[in-house]
């Protein structure tokens, strides 16, 4: 990264000529490629799956193959540390490693393409896996390299670019599939994607070296080589990590498969295993195993990465380096407190978007039609969204990180204000046309924001390992908070009908169409109007916790010249 740029603010128009530069042209490609094995094999494989008539439940357990996108964190320090031979010398550090997985990717889907899930599902599984961990690795090399190739005035294009580029992934992994697969077969469909994957090397050619990364193999510390005993220290410590990203990974993609197979395998039984899984992934208490899992893995694997006291080992030594270091140099650079605090504002930046994970629900309780709501969100709101990400890019180059950042954390919890006025206007299209415009454009601009302040935090050597562990992070507590959404909804109607709090917001909803709320109303055995008000509860509510992200991010702004001048001292 070029610190000289740190303080430098670009214009409108120097933000716009930054758009036709090769880095942004090359990023929106990168975001396509990181976004469609993703969604080749979260989503579109379950329709190839069910037209193979396999079971829902053969289907929810390909959602394994997506368990790498939640772990990444844990192999993050090789992506950083590892250079490849052959590759490295000729592409780099970051571009080495997104053109192997790209390969894996390609060759990957390719596999898939041939085989037939009704004869040999097994095949398809493991390949679909292999797929997942190539797309999360090529991540972790996509945002260093995105991080790394420019200076910070650029940091808000490029998040955009790689958001422009994710999206229509999202829309081309989505239909191009299903579309060939109607006209001519499954096979032929994922052949074609596999080929399409083959931008992304050019991409890659195409791109920029980047900065050189410092990278340090082994940090043995002068401790003599001993290699039987190694073996074995190795064997343990690798058990650790990798049962400590299985719990983490489990929790964080609420996902209890993999850890059923593990207890059944103990000894537990068919019916104690799926016990377990129908607990962990319950909705909305599973929650309450889920966290507890996240927090027993990470502390499985700094475990792991603990030297053993007064015995010192080449092992030990390694994992301290791979793992401690880049912690250690974030916590040096922030200072404990401060740290802590940006940690803490990570988790909680779009915590008041997290929670609305129940709109579906709630337009349909007011009557809207599943064709309209199709239309607004997931095709209008596709261009509002990436008109917020557009607008929060240019407000990075032209306000700076920690304004934007600021901005950001406003915008998302007050956004969600506009939804008490579609919930008091019933199924008024123009009303949830407003609303969707004013919201995404809010939480693409929060989003882009908070991508490049977790950029900004990283540091040259350390870029793969420390931002994917923030952006890791920033989904735990969100989960938390998000699975008592509809309980909150619910209990509020419940308080408003029996005379409680907020039962005052009953008469805001006595204007409402017929019919409007009425079914949802049933379902949670309350009047209308008192399901109304627990509408209104919720999104009050979800402005509420947003208001610990803004008090955090005052402190944090506050603290930004300090943190600059030290910058600057140590440079």
């Amino acid at each position: 990264m070029a610190e000289d740029a740190a303080e430098r603010r670009l214009t409108t128009w120097e933000f716009i000529k930054t758009l036709k530069e090769r880095r942004v042209f090359v990023m929106l490609l990168l975001g396509m490629a990181a976004g469609l094995p993703f969604f080749l094999i979260f989503d579109t494989l379950s329709a190839w799956l069910r037209q193979e008539g396999l079971s829902l439940q053969a289907i929810t357990a390909f959602s394994l193959a997506t368990l790498s996108y939640s772990m990444k964190f844990v192999w993050a320090p090789m992506v950083d540390r590892v250079k490849l031979p052959v590759l490295e010398p000729l592409l780099g550090q970051r571009r080495s490693w997104m053109i192997l997985m790209q390969i894996i990717i390609i060759v990957g889907l390719w596999l898939i393409a041939g085989s037939d899930p009704s004869m040999n599902l097994t095949r398809v599984a493991l390949l679909a896996v292999l797929v997942g961990f190539a797309g999360a690795t090529q991540d972790i090399a996509i945002d260093a390299w995105r991080i790394e190739v420019v200076d910070k005035a650029r940091f808000g294009v490029m998040a955009a670019a790689y958001q422009w580029g994710f999206r229509g992934a999202m829309i081309t992994a989505g239909a191009l599939p299903l579309i060939l697969a109607e006209a001519f077969s499954w096979n032929f469909s994922y052949a074609v994607m596999a080929a399409i994957m083959f931008v992304a090397i050019g991409a890659v050619l195409l791109a920029p070296r980047g900065g050189e990364v410092v990278v340090r193999l082994m940090a043995d510390e002068g401790v003599p080589k001993r290699p039987i005993p190694e073996a074995f220290e190795w064997a343990a410590r690798l058990a650790f990590i990798l049962l400590g990203a299985l719990f983490a990974g489990s929790g964080l993609a609420a996902n209890g498969t993999l850890l059923a197979a593990v207890i059944n395998l103990l000894g537990a039984g068919d019916a104690g295993a799926e016990a377990f899984k129908t607990a962990w992934e319950a909705r909305p208490n599973g929650i309450f195993l889920q966290f507890p899992g996240v927090v027993l893995g990470l502390g499985l694997i700094a475990l792991a990465c603990v030297p053993i006291p007064g015995v010192p080992t080449r092992p030990g030594a390694y994992l301290r380096w791979a793992y401690g270091q880049p912690l250690g140099d974030f916590f040096r650079r922030f200072g404990g407190k401060l740290g802590v605090l940006i940690l803490a504002l990570i988790c909680l930046y779009r915590l008041s978007d997290f929670v609305l994970n129940l709109m579906t629900p709630f337009y349909i309780d007011l009557g809207f039609s599943l064709g309209q709501i199709a239309e607004v969100r997931k095709i209008y709101g596709v261009v509002a969204s990436l008109a917020g990400i557009t607008l929060g890019a240019w407000m990075v180059s032209r306000f700076g990180i920690i304004k934007t950042m600021v901005i950001g954390v406003f915008a998302s919890p007050l956004s969600n204000l506009v939804f008490i006025w579609v919930a008091m206007s019933g199924p008024d299209m123009a009303v949830l046309y407003a609303a969707i415009t004013i919201d995404n454009l809010a939480t693409g601009v929060a989003g882009t924001a908070l991508i490049v302040y977790m950029s900004s935090l990283t540091s040259a050597g350390f870029t793969a390992t420390q931002y994917a562990l923030f952006s890791s992070l920033y989904a735990i507590f969100g989960k938390i908070t998000a699975s008592q959404s509809g309980r909150i909804v619910e209990e509020s109607a419940r308080a408003a009908e029996a005379g409680g709090f907020n039962s005052a917001l009953r008469s805001w909803f006595g204007r409402l169409p017929e019919g409007s709320l009425a079914e949802g109303a049933a379902t949670a055995g309350v009047s209308a109007p008192s399901l109304g008000a627990g509408y209104v509860t919720f999104f009050l509510y979800s402005v509420v916790i947003g208001v610990f992200a803004v008090v955090l991010a005052f402190i944090v702004a506050k603290r930004q010249p300090e943190i600059e001048a030290r910058a600057k001292l140590e440079a």
